[in-house]
């Protein structure tokens, strides 16, 4: 009785959010015009010049966001949590801040920053990923933070240390792999909030794939939608990637040894 409530459960629960993906892609491939389907809303994300070209913006952005964010985040939780343990509530006010600050605050606040970032760096839309760190950092320090206190961090460095480690080999041969599954966490959460992010773009006048799918949508329904579409599948592919992942290094069940 309680396999069938709980599949019955499961079934529910899967039309219940299913049944927008579907109505997206009936939308997406139907022929208004001339009745039934066509493919043409989706060749126009590649055929689609300025479509295209934000597309390939906004995973550029996503990829010098989670770089940018990992080579700043990771280093200094582990830092803080070995050296300065005392730092530890500041670090965390200050990452879950952008939390509550909306993002026509950051856009207003950071104008005259940009005035710089712009002047030294050009006016690329690439430029948006000093803000995108900021806007991630509450959802990749939870990932990492929840990771970190999954493991012994002090007598893995010690250990690591003692052998002759230097800092940058104990990090990444040895503390990194033991919380891999929260970095993977942390890049595919940051991955998910910059190609869904579309307030601080528009106001800052860039072209990001979300910007030009409403633009879109103005004019062409089926092609917007099937590019909101294909965003949704692409987050729900990592986050599958990412249960696929992280149960596996669970069913290993081995922690790395310490390597010089």
């Amino acid at each position: 009785m309680t396999r069938l409530v709980r599949g019955a459960l499961w079934v529910i629960f899967g039309l219940f959010f299913l049944f927008p993906l579907f109505a997206m892609a009936d939308f997406s491939t139907r022929n208004l015009m001339a009745g039934g389907r066509t493919w043409q809303a989706w060749a126009n994300l590649v055929s689609n010049e300025a479509l295209y070209q934000s597309i390939i913006v906004s995973l550029l952005l996503a990829v010098f966001t989670v770089a940018a964010m990992l080579v700043l985040l990771v280093p200094t939780m582990i830092w803080v949590r070995l050296r300065a343990q005392f730092m530890g509530r500041v670090l965390e006010f200050l990452c879950l801040l952008p939390l509550t600050i909306p993002a026509l605050v950051i856009v207003v606040g950071l104008r005259n920053v940009y005035l710089w970032v712009t002047y030294f760096l050009g006016e690329s839309a690439l430029t948006l990923t000093f803000v995108y760190v900021i806007l991630v950092l509450p959802f990749a320090y939870r990932a990492i933070d929840a990771a970190l206190s999954s493991i012994d961090l002090q007598t893995l460095s010690e250990a690591a240390r003692s052998l002759g480690a230097g800092w940058l080999t104990t990090i990444t041969r040895v503390v990194v792999p033991n919380i891999w599954s929260g970095i993977l966490s942390a890049a595919f959460i940051s991955i998910a909030v910059v190609l869904g992010e579309y307030t601080i773009a528009s106001l800052s006048g860039y072209e990001t794939l979300q910007v030009q799918i409403v633009l879109i949508g103005k004019s062409d329904g089926p092609t917007s939608v099937a590019a909101s579409l294909a965003t949704l599948l692409f987050g729900f592919a990592l986050l599958l990637i990412l249960s696929l992942v992280t149960r596996g290094h669970r069913r290993g069940g081995r922690t790395p040894g310490v390597t010089t």
